[in-house]
């Protein structure tokens, strides 16, 4: 059954993007008519619906998100009329400007706030570190210092290796030299007993 109601909301309302608001929650909640900013700071709300949609709206718009700032509602029963859709109405482009300009500063404002408070954490977090940076010099200067007793010890450990690996390579160079002159010494003895098998009498 569709139902109507004509809507009064006071509270921080204007200039803080609240009509976008509850306009969005009506085309959400399927719900038809209007908002408009009145004279005396508040806003007016014509809503019409089914009595689930027209509960479920009128829920949403008593807790906008900050910065708006609802205090007192004021429901009216109404007569539903022929309109499909819900909109903004504006006296136009001068009120819309100051709309948008005032829901910066608002939440401008907020976030100001806010980092005051943060200003403060920040100031704790300052004089907590001038307490850590002693340590912490003091960390560097000993990881510095063991880092140059690292370089050190590998610089000794790299050109003993350096020795030991010379050491080998001589030897290796040795050991082929020495092959060499076996091979070329067993190939003469193998010669020489062959010649000498040659000169033994052949039996007949």
């Amino acid at each position: 059954m569709l139902r109507a109601k004509v809507i009064k909301v006071k509270g921080r309302v204007q200039r803080v993007g609240y009509r976008r608001y509850v306009l969005d929650a009506a085309q959400e909640e399927g719900v038809a008519g209007y908002v408009r900013n009145q004279p005396d700071g508040s806003v007016l709300i014509f809503a019409q619906g089914e009595g689930g949609q027209l509960s479920s709206f009128l829920e949403r718009i008593r807790s906008p998100p900050p910065p708006a700032l609802v205090k007192e509602v004021q429901e009216k029963r109404a007569r539903p009329s022929k309109s499909k859709a819900f909109r903004v109405m504006s006296k136009g482009l001068a009120e819309e400007i100051q709309e948008g300009f005032g829901a910066m500063q608002a939440e401008f404002k907020d976030y100001r706030s806010e980092f005051r408070d943060y200003r403060s954490e920040f100031r704790d977090y300052r004089s907590e570190f001038r307490d850590y940076r002693g340590e912490f010099e003091g960390f560097a200067s000993r990881t510095d210092g063991s880092f140059a007793t690292m370089n050190q010890k590998y610089g000794e450990i790299s050109e003993k290796l350096s020795a030991i690996m010379a050491q080998l390579a001589d030897q290796l160079q040795s050991m082929r030299a020495d092959a060499k002159e076996t091979s070329m010494t067993l190939n003469e003895s193998l010669k020489l007993l062959k010649e000498a098998v040659e000169r033994l009498p052949k039996q007949n």
